[in-house]
């Protein structure tokens, strides 16, 4: 079959274009979702043991955390971080604005998850590990949290795979990532429909891969728990 020119210059420009925004995604995408979810897992432990700890100051300054966070835009976020801190001298490189912003996000809202994974643990078992001598962090870290680690494995699975997407926001703060790489390459070809949807099917491999990966994650937890 005979390609007519436009469709000719068009697989052209995906082909040479592919390896670039995917390049983009190994340098930028991979490493900002590792750095920002990892930092936010050790923020929402915190956070969530600061909520349930009943010391009053850290409920307060914990629950305004998570408040001020999730109850505004991601994107307003990233803004006040990097284009509204300068205003009162603090300049951040946008990397690191961007890493800031999405572990401050991500922080809270692992928060909740983590909280709700510990309180569900039956009562029963905090009465148990105290009747033979734990203290409350010993329960917490040999009893609760094994039990709360495996509740808690789908929903942040799902985060997970939630913030490789939320890292497209980062373009809007100059951060090159694959979003803003595929930006690049549509301004110079003038082809922004076939970019996009490049994008968006190299967006769409990271998740199903993550996502194929965390059913393992919770099959080998299952597997764990029936032994």
């Amino acid at each position: 079959m005979v390609l007519d020119e436009r469709t000719e210059r068009i697989i052209g420009i995906l082909s040479d274009s592919f390896f670039p925004i995917l390049k983009a995604g190994l340098y930028f995408t991979v490493p900002l979702t590792l750095i920002t979810f990892a930092l936010g897992l050790i923020l929402a432990f915190l956070t969530a043991i600061a909520r349930i700890s009943g010391i009053k100051p850290l409920v307060a300054i914990a629950k305004f955390y998570v408040w001020i966070f999730r109850g505004t835009p991601l994107l307003v976020q990233l803004f006040i971080l990097f284009y509204g801190l300068p205003s009162v001298g603090i300049i951040l490189d946008p990397f690191p604005a961007a890493v800031l912003g999405f572990t401050l996000n991500k922080g809270a809202y692992s928060s909740e998850i983590i909280r709700a994974a510990i309180l569900s643990t039956p009562k029963g078992q905090w009465e148990a590990a105290f009747s033979i001598g734990m203290t409350r962090a010993q329960a917490m870290r040999r009893i609760i949290l094994p039990q709360a680690m495996r509740v808690s494995v789908p929903p942040l699975g799902n985060s997970f795979i939630s913030l490789v997407k939320d890292t497209s926001l980062a373009a809007t703060i100059t951060v090159t990532e694959m979003f803003q790489k595929g930006q690049q390459v549509a301004a110079a070809t003038y082809e922004p429909l076939w970019l996009y949807i490049e994008v968006a099917f190299i967006y769409l491999l990271f998740s199903t891969v993550l996502s194929y990966a965390q059913s393992m994650l919770e099959r080998r937890f299952d597997r764990s728990v029936a032994k």
